[in-house]
């Protein structure tokens, strides 16, 4: 049979997050104001979460992992021939270690958070957005 897997409450996950050596404080009021809302940060990268209403996810994830730049996450964007880092007025080529340490970042708390993890993204960093110059326009 089968056990059932126990899904954490939002306080035992950013206790997991603080004992696993994250970087957990209040978020600050930004586009997404949410009351409750936690900035969880980690080697260069962090990402906004704050407690979900759905039964099976405690965590509602408002801003999605990216690396810190200037203050501000960064979103992963990649043009088919480079990944970069893009915030509202910066933008920056990512290097491999950026990438791993991101793609290390989200793992960790996807199994803090006790998430699904798909074979695809266990894989390697998957990006934000895909701008590919040949598909624009179309």
């Amino acid at each position: 049979m089968a056990k059932m897997k126990t899904v954490p409450t939002f306080d035992e996950v950013l206790a997991t997050l603080g004992g696993e050596r994250f970087d957990v404080s209040q978020a600050s009021d930004g586009a997404n104001r949410i009351k409750g809302a936690y900035r969880v940060s980690r080697n260069g990268c962090a990402a906004e979460i704050a407690p979900s209403t759905e039964k099976d996810a405690p965590v509602r994830l408002l801003t999605p992992p990216g690396w810190v730049l200037g203050g501000e996450i960064a979103r992963l964007v990649d043009r088919g021939y480079q990944k970069f880092f893009k915030t509202s007025g910066l933008e920056i080529p990512a290097t491999a270690d950026q990438l791993h340490a991101l793609h290390d970042f989200r793992e960790q708390m996807k199994a803090a958070a006790g998430s699904i993890v798909l074979y695809n993204q266990a894989l390697g960093t998957t990006s934000d957005r895909y701008e590919y110059d040949r598909l624009q326009g179309r």
